[in-house]
């Protein structure tokens, strides 16, 4: 992450998703949780869509090895949260994923973080290369 202030137009990839009832906590906003949920969301669905990440079946997966958010702004049902994602760092076997939230149509950020996928084989859960597919969909969204 850098000491730019955040904004929607550093990140190069959005996916909008909507908070559930059962997200909301006692508090009456979305739980803690639930971000690293948002987080974990628009980085599948990017490496399913972009990087043709066939999760039941791809000899080579990710594995979370790290994440870190920052909280700015609470959000709460039924909010719509837009998920800016971009890639900060892309190694041999390890990509770091950054990531801001929006509320949908608003431009302050609601929260920023990272999550680091090492990348390994399914069996042995040993660290390889980033296949090359999951590569340039990478590549795509890399920034700096």
């Amino acid at each position: 992450m850098t000491d730019q202030p955040e904004t929607r137009d550093r990140y190069p990839h959005f996916l909008s998703i909507p908070t559930r009832w059962k997200d909301n906590d006692i508090y009456g906003h979305v739980n803690n949780v639930e971000y690293y949920s948002f987080f974990d969301t628009v980085i599948c669905t990017y490496l399913i869509r972009e990087g043709g990440l066939d999760i039941h079946r791809a000899p080579v997966i990710g594995v979370a090895v790290e994440s870190k958010c920052t909280f700015k702004r609470s959000l709460a049902f039924p909010d719509i949260v837009e998920a800016g994602l971009r890639i900060g760092r892309l190694g041999n076997s390890s990509a770091r994923y950054e990531i801001g939230l929006f509320r949908q149509g608003e431009a302050e950020i609601v929260a920023q973080g990272y999550f680091v996928h090492v990348f390994v084989t399914r069996a042995e859960q040993k660290p390889v290369p980033i296949p090359d597919p999951i590569r340039a969909a990478l590549q795509r969204i890399a920034v700096g």
